[in-house]
């Protein structure tokens, strides 16, 4: 057994899942498991993945060196450098968008 099936095997005696079935793949090397009543063919419903998969692939990028953990998210999304806070879902004047360091006095 790999540790991959190990892992899913684990998690089908615990009760966790009936079944489970995972590819994992590093560049050439491919590894594909299953346990209990789900097999590698089986069609099974997806959803809410985008964020895992997220996960992984920045995990991916980490263990290259692209990225780090501790790099300001405002690096790799400017967007977020200076984020908005709304306090109320009836503020939205003038003031209630502005970044945090800046004043009304101080927009004109």
């Amino acid at each position: 057994m790999t540790p991959l099936r190990d892992l899913l095997e684990t998690s089908v005696e615990r009760g966790t899942v009936p079944g489970a079935a995972a590819l994992v793949a590093r560049g050439d090397d491919v590894e594909v498991a299953e346990a209990g009543e789900v097999e590698r063919e089986s069609i099974v419903r997806i959803a809410s993945i985008t964020k895992p998969i997220t996960a992984a692939a920045i995990m991916i990028l980490v263990d290259d060196g692209l990225v780090s953990l501790d790099d300001p998210i405002a690096r790799w999304l400017p967007e977020l450098a200076s984020p908005l806070v709304v306090r109320t879902p009836r503020a939205r004047s003038t003031t209630s968008c502005l970044p945090r360091t800046q004043s009304p006095s101080r927009t004109s």
